[in-house]
């Protein structure tokens, strides 16, 4: 078994973490001998926590259309559906939200069909899929 590192304080001159990351958690960044860098245990489960909602959130796009009902919401309210995503689904039928539910529908609110179909009829990118297939997914739970 190596033996443990030992840890001496060393600030960073140019901190890698935005500024917000490091206010009121008391952070001091830390060396280990070897150059590694390293936090105390209290200390990374604070960043690493901060950092993970960071990355799980949902776009307001996301959250505004969950926020409702549909109504006559057009097609690129969806998440994921931009400017022309949009246009490809509307030259294709699908001109509101309620038209691309109803194929979620039809599909069983299966993820990989939906994605799958998305990306045959508008050309979605898995981030795009995913984020559609998530809003639409959300909607359903909360109205349906």
């Amino acid at each position: 078994m190596a033996p443990a590192a030992e840890w001496r304080e060393e600030p960073l001159r140019e901190p890698e973490l935005p500024a917000w990351a490091w206010a009121g958690a008391g952070a001091r960044p830390l060396l280990a001998s070897g150059g590694q860098r390293g936090y105390r245990d209290p200390l990374r489960a604070i960043l690493t926590t901060r950092l993970n909602l960071i990355k799980m959130t949902t776009s307001q796009k996301h959250r505004d259309f969950v926020a409702e009902p549909m109504g006559e919401k057009p097609v690129g309210s969806l998440a994921g559906i931009g400017e022309v995503l949009g246009k490809k689904l509307e030259e294709r039928g699908f001109d509101k939200a309620y038209v691309v539910l109803g194929q979620f529908l039809v599909l069983k609110k299966d993820e990989d069909l939906f994605r799958e179909w998305l990306k045959d009829t508008c050309g979605a990118n898995a981030k795009q899929s995913r984020d559609c297939f998530g809003c639409l997914r959300e909607w359903c739970d909360a109205f349906l």
